[in-house]
Parts: structure tokens; C-alpha cells; sequence
């Protein structure tokens, strides 16, 4: 009677294995410093689903990825960027330096928060807006340190031309 229980046991978690390894995986290279604490609790936070793209497995620890093929990539444990000259958006009380990627994608980097998180975005999957707001919660469980400023925060007049 336990052999047969056993079996069935068995059999069960080969369907359930069996089935598992036919999900597409997508593969992502980790951060550097994507063992970090801070990192787990931002994976925990992510929605299941970003526009009309559901999550996917991911293959390296702290990433994610949603749509198939990926919409939206996301990397944890990135080192804390500098100051820059890219282009800097605040999307619900969190920064982003946003920069061009290879064909179509645009990637953005959260500003003032260590460990950074990555975003890589198909722009003709969806919009980079909707993106950064699905996971401004989640990116938020990391404290911000610094805030993006401009050159008018910097020298107190806005660029001929603006304002």
C-alpha cells in the first residue's frame, strides 16, 4: 500500500516537473548585486500581469520578465547610477534615467536608490509610462536616497527657452 502511494506520488511530481519545464524561460543576465535583500522584496511586490503582458519565469535571480517575446525585462541589484545627462522621468514618486537601447527598446534605470532596478522596454509592445507605473510600487520598497534634478533645480532659472 505505501509502494503504491509512493508510485502515484512519484508519478505526480514527474507531470508536475514534466509540465514546469515546457514554460518558456526567459534568460536574463542577474545584476551584480542581485543577492541583495532590498531586491527580494521588490520581486515579491511585482503584478502578475503589465498591460496585456502576463509574467514570465525568468532564469537569474531578481529579474522578471512579462510578454511573449518580453515586453518588459526587469533586472535588481544594479550599482546606484551617478549623476547624468540622460534624460531623467518621475513616474509615481519614482526617478528614472531613460536611454535609448538597440532597436526599438529604451531602458530605464531607477535614480537615487541602491540597489538600482533596470527596466528594458519594448516601445512597439507597450508604452513606457504604463510600465513604470505598473512597478512604481514594487520599486518603491527600495528607500530613495537622491532625486533627480534639472538645470533650473541647479542654478535656479529654467533653460533659455523653458519656463
Amino acid at each position: 500500500m505505501v509502494l503504491r502511494k509512493l508510485s502515484a506520488a512519484a508519478v505526480g511530481f514527474s507531470a508536475l516537473v514534466g509540465l514546469s519545464a515546457c514554460a518558456p524561460v526567459v534568460v536574463v543576465e542577474p545584476q551584480p548585486h542581485a543577492t541583495d535583500p532590498a531586491c527580494a522584496d521588490v520581486m515579491l511586490r511585482l503584478p502578475e500581469v503589465i498591460g496585456d503582458h502576463e509574467k514570465r519565469k525568468a532564469s537569474s535571480q531578481a529579474t522578471a520578465a512579462w510578454g511573449d517575446p518580453s515586453a518588459v525585462v526587469l533586472r535588481c541589484g544594479g550599482e546606484m547610477p551617478g549623476p547624468s545627462t540622460d534624460h531623467c522621468v518621475r513616474a509615481d514618486d519614482v526617478d528614472w534615467v531613460s536611454r535609448e537601447g538597440e532597436g526599438d527598446t529604451w531602458i530605464f534605470e531607477t535614480y537615487g536608490r541602491s540597489p538600482s532596478v533596470e527596466l528594458t522596454l519594448d516601445t512597439t509592445k507597450i508604452a513606457g509610462a504604463e510600465a513604470l507605473s505598473a512597478l512604481s510600487a514594487a520599486v518603491q520598497q527600495i528607500e530613495a536616497q537622491r532625486e533627480c534634478v534639472g538645470a533650473e533645480d541647479v542654478n535656479g532659472e529654467a533653460p533659455e527657452g523653458e519656463g
